[in-house]
């Protein structure tokens, strides 16, 4: 895809993102793959979207609280509010918050912030480190980072929906050192250097190779550098790896859950050291569920009717573990 095709899109190419964030000049992603984006049936209406709102900048913004929250309701006036939510609602699914955009409490499917919480007692600091956001979503956890101190986020997402999500919000903000990618991470070039950290949370088990993911988000790190993983597990004594047949929790994309110790393994086999598990709870419908701004189906209707311990399909209920390990 030429780089005049993004700029019709109001994207800025994706070579002149990778080159702020330390690329090689004229590094970029495999063409094929860009295309997708812009093939998308859906992404000039959720761009009309975004583009027929007025130019605002936000006076005020924070990201080191649990609500990521863009600009003021003193902000506006009437019509601007009612044109905000418009294209807010346009923008469904929304996966990740909260937020809340110049008064628009934006109350998502999940509690993202219940798990940034999580990810903040596993990691010893984000203060100054470059943050690669493997699947990164609308860029939640992106400015949840800058919140927590770190230098630079760069965030890597295929869907199309949530990378317009984000540059929803981005239009509001001033240049942040933050970007979202529009493509999937299995292109994304050889960084020279590395990141300081690298999250990849509620990837692995929709990968058909999990080792090749963690071998791969391995050589995504810096000397020394951190892999914040967050992932599905399973008891012991369902195995050391659950591969459910058809559909997991009403999703049909669930390839492989391991085990605590499994999981631990796979670590090391791919060259990661000093594995901590620093967390593992069972998701509850605090953390996700329904909402006027997301869909009509979430946890509560993918588990079983008369026993909340088993998925719809009779698994083991989501069991989400926190790992952080080091290069």
């Amino acid at each position: 895809m030429a780089d005049t095709d993004w700029q019709e899109l109001h994207f800025e190419p994706p070579s002149d993102t990778l080159s702020r964030f330390g690329y090689p000049s004229g590094s970029s992603a495999d063409p094929a793959a860009l295309e997708s984006f812009h093939r998308h049936g859906d992404v000039p209406r959720w761009r009309s979207a975004i583009d027929g709102l007025r130019g605002l900048s936000a006076v005020r913004y924070t990201f080191d609280r649990p609500i990521v929250e863009i600009g003021g309701a003193d902000e506006l006036d009437a019509g601007d509010l009612g044109a905000i939510t418009s294209a807010c609602l346009a923008l469904r699914p929304w996966r990740k918050g909260p937020f809340r955009l110049f008064g628009v409490d934006l109350d998502a499917e999940w509690r993202s912030d219940l798990k940034w919480s999580r990810v903040l007692r596993a990691v010893s600091s984000l203060e100054g480190h470059r943050v690669l956001d493997v699947g990164c979503g609308n860029g939640y956890y992106c400015l949840r980072a800058l919140g927590a101190g770190a230098a630079a986020v760069l965030g890597v997402e295929p869907s199309p929906l949530f990378v317009l999500q984000f540059e929803l919000l981005k239009r509001w903000l001033p240049p942040l050192p933050a970007a979202v990618l529009p493509f999937a991470f299995e292109v994304l070039p050889d960084h020279p250097d590395g990141f300081d950290t690298v999250f990849s949370m509620g990837l692995l088990y929709h990968r058909k190779a999990p080792l090749e993911h963690l071998r791969r988000l391995a050589g995504c790190l810096s000397e020394g550098g951190q892999l914040v993983l967050e992932t599905l597990v399973v008891e012991p004594r369902f195995g050391p790896v659950l591969e459910p047949r058809g559909r997991y929790a009403n999703m049909g994309n669930v390839w492989s859950i391991p085990s605590l110790a499994e999981l631990s393994s796979w670590l090391e086999r791919v060259g990661l050291k000093t594995v901590r598990i620093t967390d593992v709870s069972v998701t509850s419908s605090e953390e996700q569920r329904a909402t006027p701004w997301s869909s009509t189906h979430s946890l509560r209707e993918a588990l079983h009717p008369n026993d909340i311990q088993k998925t719809i399909e009779g698994y083991p209920a989501p069991r989400r573990a926190m790992v952080v390990a080091r290069r």
